[in-house]
Parts: C-alpha cells; sequence; structure tokens
C-alpha cells in the first residue's frame, strides 16, 4: 500500500501507466483499420478468402509471444515491435467477429431488400453492415482486451517505460510490492476499460432493441 502511494504520489505510475495506454491505443486502432476493412472484403470476395483462410488459421494459432524473436530480429527493439505485438493479439477477435456478423445476416432481410430493388452496394450499406455492428462491437470489446493483456509481453521487448517494465524491473530488483502495484493497476484499469466497453454496447443494443447478454452470450 505505501509503494502504491508513493508511486502516485511522484507520478511514475501515472506515467508508465499512461505510455502502456498509448501502446495499447496505437496497436488497437491498427487492428481495427486492418482487421474490419478485411473481414468486409473476404465476405464480398470469398474466392480471396479461400486463398488466405489456410495462411489466417496458421498465423491465429500462433501466440504472439513466440513471434517475439522473430519480431526483434526483423523490427528491432523500438516501439514498432512493441505495438506489432498488440495488433498480433487483438487483430483476430476483430477480425473473426467483423466476419462472423457480415455472414449471419438474416437472408430474409436480403430478400426485402431485393424487393426494393436495392443493389449490392445498398444491400450491403443498409442491411448487411447495420446487422452486423453489434458482432463488430462485442469484437472491438475482446480487441482491447486482448490488447492489455498482450502489453505486458510488448513491453518486454527491452523496454524502459510502461507497466509491463515497472513489474519486470520490480523483479529484477527483488520488489515484491512493485509487482503487486503493476498487476493491481493493469487489473484497475482492465476492468475499468471492460466497463466502459460494455456500457457503449450496451447503450447501442438498447436503442436497436436487442437485449444485451443475449446478443453476447446466446
Amino acid at each position: 500500500m505505501l509503494t502504491a502511494i508513493k508511486l502516485l504520489k511522484n507520478g511514475e505510475l501515472f506515467k508508465h501507466l499512461a505510455i502502456s495506454v498509448t501502446r495499447i491505443f496505437l496497436g488497437f486502432i491498427i487492428s481495427v483499420l486492418i482487421g474490419i476493412p478485411s473481414a468486409i472484403i473476404f465476405t464480398i470476395f470469398p474466392k480471396i478468402y479461400n486463398y488466405f483462410k489456410v495462411i489466417l488459421d496458421f498465423i491465429k494459432h500462433i501466440p504472439p509471444f513466440a513471434l517475439i524473436p522473430m519480431i526483434i530480429l526483423w523490427f528491432g527493439i523500438g516501439e514498432v515491435s512493441k505495438i506489432l505485438i498488440i495488433v498480433l493479439a487483438s487483430f483476430f477477435p476483430i477480425f473473426i467477429n467483423t466476419f462472423k456478423g457480415i455472414i449471419s445476416c438474416d437472408k430474409k432481410l436480403i430478400e426485402v431488400g431485393q424487393v426494393f430493388n436495392f443493389n449490392k452496394l445498398e444491400i450491403f450499406k443498409k442491411i448487411i453492415l447495420p446487422s452486423s455492428i453489434p458482432d463488430i462491437l462485442i469484437g472491438l470489446k475482446l480487441g482491447i482486451g486482448y490488447s492489455w493483456r498482450a502489453i505486458i509481453g510488448a513491453e518486454m521487448i527491452a523496454a524502459s517505460s510502461g507497466i509491463g517494465y515497472l513489474i519486470l524491473d520490480g523483479q529484477q530488483m527483488s520488489r515484491s510490492d512493485v509487482i503487486v502495484v503493476g498487476i493491481f493497476s493493469i487489473g484497475i484499469f482492465g476492468v475499468f476499460m471492460d466497463y466502459l466497453c460494455s456500457k457503449i454496447i450496451e447503450k447501442y443494443m438498447k436503442k436497436r432493441g436487442v437485449f444485451y447478454e443475449q446478443q453476447i452470450y446466446n
């Protein structure tokens, strides 16, 4: 407790937390910019997806931490390597949920669009995409969670700042109190992020008249 108060007073904890959050934010945004458009393209052009499916399945089953040595060799020990670890961790939840949301669109709704003479682009914009947004939001929530879990591994790459660095530095200095403060910081902030994402999704679901828990678990 005294260590936590000390780290809060001198601003060190906030400094490391802010740096970690920045890395998570950058990695998450990159995953969103790659994952959602990729899922859309693969659903529109299934032949392209069939070509990349085996490669994606292969990469999906490789833990991002197992790629750390290769990432260091290719990209060095700078910020790019740390952000890439976060991207690898958060990409697939976003991609898979977006893909699932698009392909699981109710066929009856598409038929209604065809009755109104919607072209393919209009059907996608007015029917398929809106119906997939709940799944996309859930994918984004999962992506945030995976990003936060990956930060420790990302900051193992010769970091000099961040919560991961704080924990590793505590280990090297045999400071279990610092390690505990770092772990609790990750847990508390992770719970806060999860709560915030859940509230955003719940608010959107209520506007659409969809029960949030049902959408998540059923």
